[in-house]
Formats: structure tokens, sequence, C-alpha cells
């Protein structure tokens, strides 16, 4: 049998006498003939596996692999953020997409993030405190995929979570990367205290960290449900550490935890190859920009290029481009804004917009595409950066779980209650609410849901069976590699370890981004050629993801964290 503690302990040991580049060239894809996870932290990972083997379901197993993530892995995810599940079932061969993002209180207003002056706030002034906490959505989105498609109780699904929160877990060698490179994690006392020696110093690896206020906080939820979360004394200390954050207040109440909802939606879906892809719709615009780079692509003949040739590269950071153009305009929450998404991703559209793309030059600009039913509001920029989680499942039963979640920022607003941080997603608003005279889509509005990026996908074969899961962190960056690693398993042929590993290559305009210490870099000078303007930089993707084929499933963890896959 797998043991929790002998694996965390071994995986430990790897990581810190391995840089990540080395594990990268010897790790391959793992094999598995039944079920498989594939998560950001082996912990999770196990948990989340130990689950299938008790005959759980995907969706219980994601519900152990969030708990332990928020333990393991605080900086990127937990019960204080949101998320987005897809679920396929394998009975009706249906995908169901599960939106869980957190909203703006009832109190906010399009001029949260505006300093007196009026001009917006820098954004860490903005998140660090209470004022961009926006209210939770993970339990309450993970409690309702668990009525639909749970098949184990609710308080079973908690035991690894409140074991590792007793006894203790080794600080892995990212997390101490990250306590010791934060500036604002030291902010507020309880923070501090759990996350700093008393001489304070970062909690050095592999250091035991004992987390009992999180146990009891799960204990309550294991035997109460989400309503002991949502209701009662946490929602009232949530809200109070919220109100009296310092000098950064916010406006999160009692009301609005209580009156969260986790929504069901209708994935957005389309065709790239003989494939069906299957992602979130709006409030993200992950979803829809993904495929809106691969209809784009649909148009070319990728299969005929090696991975990452220079004419590839063009040609991806080009549709990128396009799609971001979009995005910037049109994604929103779709209960605030009215969303063309229809026509965003209609074949006849997308052929347009490819028509756009020349063999041998970058386009000067890119403006978004025309719709009728948008004349009345503009584009807005926000500030996403690289943090979040996301995990692939599949069951005994064929049931597949891609989920993506965050608590926004690394280590969220710094503002923890009950063993757990605090999100500061209400600086996925745009900052700026209006341009010019003209609202922007994804302004500030009280009960709406900030416009993310996070996008789990999941794809179909053409006869409806499950081929693919996966999805990442990165920010904004979330869909450029998400649409790597789709394009490296079908147009490249690559195992799904290989597609992973891949260095990424984005563009959200008007920069091609090239991934440090790759060997795109050897390619830079022919993007430059071609009119691109580059930059290389370091990409920190989480990319995690099953791939399905006759003989069971092939699972695959990005090297650049320390996630991994297991199954049986």
């Amino acid at each position: 049998m797998f043991n929790l503690r002998h694996a965390t302990g071994l995986i430990v040991a790897i990581l810190i006498a391995a840089p990540l580049s080395a594990l990268a060239a010897e790790r391959g894809s793992v094999f598995a003939e039944r079920r498989m996870v594939s998560a950001a932290n082996p912990l999770a990972a196990a948990a989340g596996l130990k689950i299938l083997r008790r005959g759980g379901s995907a969706v219980d197993s994601a519900v152990a692999v969030q708990m332990v993530l928020n333990l393991v892995e605080p900086q990127s995810s937990g019960i204080g953020g949101g998320a987005f599940l897809l679920h396929f079932d394998a009975g009706s061969r249906e995908i169901s997409a599960y939106d869980g993002r957190e909203t703006a209180p009832a109190a906010a207003t399009e001029d949260l993030f505006l300093a007196p002056a009026g001009e917006p706030m820098g954004f860490f002034d903005a998140l660090v405190g209470g004022r961009a906490v926006g209210a939770l959505g993970v339990l309450r989105m993970l409690e309702l995929a668990h009525e639909h498609h749970g098949k184990l109780p609710w308080a079973d699904l908690f035991a690894s979570a409140i074991d590792l929160a007793e006894q203790g877990f080794p600080v892995s060698p990212r997390l101490h990367m990250l306590i010791s490179g934060d500036r604002y994690l030291a902010t507020y006392p309880e923070t501090r205290r759990y996350f700093f020696l008393d001489d304070g110093t970062a909690l050095p690896v592999g250091h035991i960290l004992k987390n009992p206020a999180f146990a009891e906080t799960l204990h309550r939820i294991a035997n109460g449900g989400a309503d002991a979360f949502y209701e009662g004394s946490l929602a009232r200390s949530i809200a109070f550490a919220v109100r009296t954050a310092g000098d950064n207040p916010g406006l999160l109440n009692e009301t609005d935890i209580a009156a969260y909802e986790a929504k069901v939606r209708d994935p957005v879906c389309g065709r790239y190859r003989w494939h069906e892809v299957c992602s979130m719709p709006p409030p993200t615009s992950g979803g829809t920009t993904v495929l809106q780079i691969l209809g784009i692509l649909q148009n070319t003949n990728l299969a005929d290029e090696r991975p990452w040739s220079p004419r590839a590269a063009h040609y991806v950071a080009e549709a990128s481009r396009i799609a971001f153009a979009d995005r910037g305009m049109y994604l929103a929450d779709p209960d605030f804004v009215d969303i063309p998404v229809d026509q965003l991703l209609s074949h006849r559209y997308l052929r347009q917009r490819y028509n756009q793309i020349t063999d041998d030059r970058s386009m000067e600009a890119v403006a978004p595409g025309k719709f009728q039913q948008r004349s009345d509001l503009t584009a807005g920029a926000t500030i996403e950066l690289p943090s979040t989680t996301h995990f692939s499942i599949v069951d005994d039963d064929g049931n597949v779980v891609s989920m993506t979640s965050s608590i926004e920022n690394v280590f969220g607003s710094r503002v923890m209650v009950g063993g757990f941080l605090l999100n500061n997603q209400l600086t996925d608003f745009s900052f700026r609410p209006q341009r010019d005279g003209v609202p922007v889509a994804n302004r500030v509005e009280a009960g709406k849901r900030p416009r993310s990026s996070m996008s789990p996908v999941i794809i179909l074969d053409a006869r409806k069976r499950f081929r693919m899961a996966t999805g990442s962190p990165g920010g904004s960056r979330i869909i450029g590699f998400v649409a790597k690693t789709i394009v490296g398993v079908i147009d490249w042929n690559l195992d799904v370890q290989s597609a992973i590993d891949l260095p990424n290559l984005v563009n959200r305009g008007p920069r091609t981004e090239i991934e440090a210490d790759t060997f795109l870099a050897d390619i830079e000078s022919a993007l430059v050629a071609r009119g691109h303007q580059t930059r290389i930089v370091p990409m920190a993707s989480g990319l995690h993801a099953i791939v399905a084929d006759r003989t069971g499933y092939w699972g695959g963890a990005d090297p650049r964290r320390e996630g991994i896959a297991l199954g049986d």
C-alpha cells in the first residue's frame, strides 16, 4: 500500500537533492489501468488516490485533494478562495461545469480600488489586507458537486487533511522559498506566527508544520457540511478579520458569506482536429480564450511542424494575441454582462481572425472583434500574478474531474482565519472602472464575480469518450500554458509528460514571452525577424494532466513545481 508519510519524505529528499531541470529529464508519463490523480503535491495526490481506492468518485477524491492542498500548498489555494470544476460523467458522457468563483460584497462599488485622487491603487496596496477579499466559493462548489456526483460520505473525505494538520507535514522546498521571498507575509500576527520561527526566519525545508486550527475547522466542516463554514462562528470570524485588517480593511460581512451560491453552468466547447475540447465558461475568460486560440490554429497544419519551430511559435503567438484582444473587451461575469460567446467561438469568425495572420510578419496592432451587442462597454486591464493550483482525476468508473483552484496572489490577502488564508480575488477586477467615460466590462459591482483566467479542460474524442484532462496555475498565462499542452498532445503527438515539459510561450499582447533557460531562446531571433516584440522570463506553470488511450491512463505533472501523478 502507498504510505503517505513515506512518500512525502522521499519526494522532499529527491527535490532537495536534484534541481527541477534534472527531474524533468528523468521523469516520464505515469501509467495506470484503473484510476489516477495528478496534483501539485505528493501528499494531496496520495490522499486523492486513497479515496479512489475506497471506491470513491472523482468528485470525492477532489474534495480530499483540495483539503490537503490547502494545508501543504497554502500559498496557492484553499477553502478561503474559489475554484472552477469540470466533471465528465462516463455513463451519460456529459460534461458539467461548476462555478465556485468568489463574489464581491454587497457594499462594493466600482471605486473600490481607486485612491482618493481617483487613480488606481497600487496592486499590493490593494491586495494585502481585507479590501480584496471576496465571498469564498470553494466549499459551496465542492458540496454541490458532491451532492450530484459523490459516492462516499462527505465526512470521510476530510480524514487525510485532518490527520496531516494534527500530526504535521514537512515544509517543502517550494513553500520555504515562497515564505522566504514574500515581503508581506509577516504583516498580520496569526500569519507571522504560522509561517515563521520565533526569530523571524522562514520555516526551513523539512520543518514539521502542524496546524491544529485548520484541523478544528475541517472537523466542523466534515461534521456540519458547508453550512458550518458559511454560517455561525466561522463566518463571523472571517468577516471580523476582513473588516479589521489593519490599515486596509474590507467590506465582506456575514451576510455576504451566508448568501454565497455556487452555480452549475454549461461548459464552453469547440472542435479541435477530431476532438471536442470543453472548458469553463465566463466568469473565467480561460475556457473561451483557449478555445479561440485553438479555433484559430485549427486552420493551420501544426502537425507538419516540429514542436516550437519558429513557424509554429509564430502562429501560436499570433492566435493568442488575437484571442487576448477579445478577452480584454468582452469577457466578464455573464450575470452582469451580455457576452457574445457563440460569436467569439464561431468557425466563421475565427477563420476571419486567422486570415489576419501572415506567415512572415507579426501584426502591428490587434483590435478586438466588433459585435453589436457590446457597444456600450470597453476593455479594461487587470493584474493577475501567477499562483493557483490545478489537479486532474479519473476514478474507477471513468468519471473525470479537472479542477483549478485559487486564492489569487501567492498567500492571498495574507489574512489568516481558522488555520487557512483568505483570498484577494477582487483584485482580478479592473481597478479602473471606466475608460474615456465608457464602463469597463470587468469593473467592480456588488455581487459580481471577477474575471478569471483559470482554464480547466476536459477533451473527448469523436465518440465522446474521455481523452484528456488538464489545467494549470499561472495567472493570465494559464491560457497559454494549457493551449501549449493541448497542441503538444494532439498536434505533435507527444506523451503527456513531454507535452507538459515543453517550454512555455505566451502572447497576451503585444509581447511574445519566452520561457527562460529553455531551448525556445534559440528561436527568439527568428521571431524578432518576423516583427515580434519578445521577452525572456521565468514561467512557473503547474500543469497536471491525464491522457487516456486503449490501455489505460497516462499522467503527467509539471516539473516546474512539486507535483506528481499517482495511479493503479
